[in-house]
């Protein structure tokens, strides 16, 4: 009888309505106390206890990996990024690695359209003056007025510029890869170089991986780099953005604001000066919020499970 390790905060909530499927494939659940994700020393503790895991963001270490080798076969991820995988260790062990690709795409890319109109109609600034008194005319601007620079034109990033330029947003991107010249010229997006999209844009949306070409791609030199008055959007990974350069770029007050929905560390700490900041949106980790795409995630990530543990997945209890 098989047993998993079961720390993906989302589905924790739901775990009697999975339980029935568990028990039909004979799946023993070990449920830990997790709020946001577990780290290598919490799963240390469990090392060498379970067959497969399901997970949320979970430090699966080379080190956590090493102890929990060879009785764990699969690690299946709800949600898209396994940036949090060490996939080099899992292939040395033959432990599968499941995902959800593409899993989040609207979600994430109507939160990136609710910050940009936000900032642009100023909403949250016009009701927090009219709840404190105040009745003031804070001047605004249209979307049509602005460029938005895509960090990243994958799934998502494709999705925030279908979006965009139905707004009439002139749009901006950039990518390590190619991107198909056929959604190119649907779009109008303009491929360019990272150097001349933060020079020229009035919203950068960060929608790439976390990768090693990534990892804080925006930092002291690239915020120097952003039109002055610009908005910063990071609803990619926390790690893409150095936040303390971000804050020394909103303190010093070349940036105009940051929306943000990861962070370097989360839960965000209570300490830090991004809760006090006026001009910066902030959001705890929740862009992939939509009860559609939960439903799928769900389903599929058991699906990778069973399936990793050498079982076929029927498919039917849904």
């Amino acid at each position: 009888m098989p047993t998993v390790l079961f720390t993906a905060p989302y589905m924790i909530p739901f775990v009697d309505r999975f339980k029935p499927v568990f028990d039909k494939y004979g799946i023993e659940l070990i449920i830990p106390p997790v709020q946001e994700r577990m780290e290598e020393d919490d799963l240390l503790k469990y090392a060498g206890q379970f067959d497969g895991a399901i997970c949320g963001d979970d430090r699966y270490t080379a080190r956590v990996i090493e102890a929990c080798s060879p009785r764990l076969k699969v690690i299946s991820k709800w949600g898209t990024g396994v940036d949090s995988i060490d996939a080099e260790a899992c292939s040395r062990h033959s432990i599968k690695i499941g995902r959800t690709p593409n899993a989040f795409t609207t979600p994430v890319a109507d939160t990136v359209l609710g910050y940009m109109l936000a900032f642009v109609r100023r909403q949250p600034w016009m009701d927090k003056a009219m709840k404190s008194g105040k009745w003031e005319k804070i001047p605004g601007k249209t979307l049509s007025e602005c460029t938005l620079g895509v960090v990243g034109v994958g799934n998502i990033g494709k999705a925030v510029t279908r979006r965009a330029r139905a707004f009439g947003m002139k749009v901006l991107g950039t990518d390590i890869v190619e991107i198909d010249h056929v959604f190119i010229t649907e779009t109008g997006i303009e491929m360019t170089s990272l150097h001349s999209l933060l020079a020229n844009s009035d919203f950068v949306s960060l929608n790439c991986d976390l990768n090693p070409t990534s990892y804080h791609l925006m930092n002291a030199e690239t915020f120097a780099l952003m039109k002055p008055g610009a908005v910063l959007i990071n609803t990619a990974r926390g790690p893409v953005v150095e936040e303390k350069a971000l804050i020394a770029a909103l303190q010093v007050g070349g940036l105009g604001g940051a929306a943000l929905d990861v962070f370097e560390v989360e839960p965000l700490p209570l300490d830090s000066p991004l809760l006090k900041m006026d001009n910066v949106l902030l959001a705890p980790h929740n862009a992939n919020s939509s009860p559609a795409a939960w439903e799928r995630v769900h389903w599929n990530t058991i699906k990778n499970l069973v399936e990793g543990l050498g079982m076929k997945f029927k498919g039917e209890e849904r």
